[in-house]
């Protein structure tokens, strides 16, 4: 009785090992990734795209499999072409997407129109909450525009007039950072919010639009800034440093400099690079691993 037991054990034990090395010889080894940012003139985007690559590479090696990211962003803002490079990535075989969007109304069609047809969607930056993406990575945006204010009001002893630069008025991470931003500011009497002010985003339109607002507001003693837009360009910050205080979301490289000239006195940084690289982690998980998230917004 005992030798028939082991005997079972054994041959389940085998067809085990079998059916798991079957699996492994059928289990598919390339992957095509989409990643549709929100521009590609924005250096946030760009470090996403780096972060992404890199998860492929590194995933690529963890578990032996080859991962290909299609770049599909348009060059300027458009949430329209952002929709037709969805529906172009899941008909051309697309195994997964990730996309940040700069019109949740305008994308959330084509998102779930990705996932019916059997391709799954991660969002980074700017999430569609409505539709069927399993997935969102990034900051509190309603907290991240509370701390932008916050910091700002501090800096400027809680008194003065401010202007809030905005970026694109579709975009929902966007319209919750400056849903933060007000609120904030309600904590502070003496602070004043002049206007929120939106604008192409592009480095040159925002400088445009900081330009144009002071000309015409030279009151203005504060910018909250919470997409550091403008920085990513020269000289676009024309007041003598520390006459006009500004904190901004957003801390690469170029903007550093505005920092030590004095023109800007704080960057708060987020995660652009874990933005490309966990949305593809995210993906590969799903695809490949069959695991699904903890929860919805990592």
């Amino acid at each position: 009785m005992k030798f028939q037991v082991n005997s079972t054990l054994a041959a389940l034990g085998l067809a085990i090992s079998f059916a798991t090395a079957l699996s492994a010889q059928t289990a598919k080894k390339s992957y095509t990734i989409g990643l549709v940012a929100k521009s590609q003139g924005n250096p946030v985007f760009q470090a996403a795209r780096v972060g992404a690559n890199e998860a492929a590479k590194d995933l690529g090696l963890k578990y032996g499999i080859t991962i290909k990211i299609d770049w599909r962003t348009p060059n300027e803002e458009d949430a329209q072409k952002q929709a037709e490079a969805i529906e172009q990535l899941a008909l051309s075989g697309a195994d997964g997407i990730a996309v940040s969007c700069s019109d949740a109304n305008k994308l959330t069609d084509a998102i779930n129109s990705a996932v019916k047809n059997g391709v799954p969607v991660a969002t980074f930056d700017s999430d569609a909450p409505a539709s069927k993406r399993f997935v969102t990575f990034g900051v509190d945006d309603v907290k991240c525009g509370e701390q932008t204010m916050e910091e700002l009001a501090k800096i400027m002893g809680g008194k003065g007039v401010v202007a809030i630069l905005a970026g694109n008025q579709n975009a929902p991470n966007l319209q919750k950072r400056v849903q933060g931003a007000k609120n904030a500011a309600k904590k502070f009497p003496g602070i004043k919010i002049r206007d929120t002010y939106y604008h192409k985003e592009t480095p040159q339109d925002a400088a445009a639009k900081v330009e144009q607002v002071m000309q015409s507001n030279p009151d203005i003693t504060g910018w909250c800034m919470i997409g550091g837009w403008p920085l990513f360009t020269d000289n676009a910050l024309k007041w003598a440093p520390g006459t006009v205080k500004c904190v901004s979301v957003d801390a690469l490289p170029p903007q550093l400099a505005y920092l030590r000239s004095g023109h800007v006195q704080m960057l708060l940084a987020q995660q652009v690079y874990e933005w490309g690289y966990r949305s593809v982690e995210h993906l590969i998980n799903k695809i490949h691993l069959k695991k699904n998230p903890a929860s919805l917004r990592d």
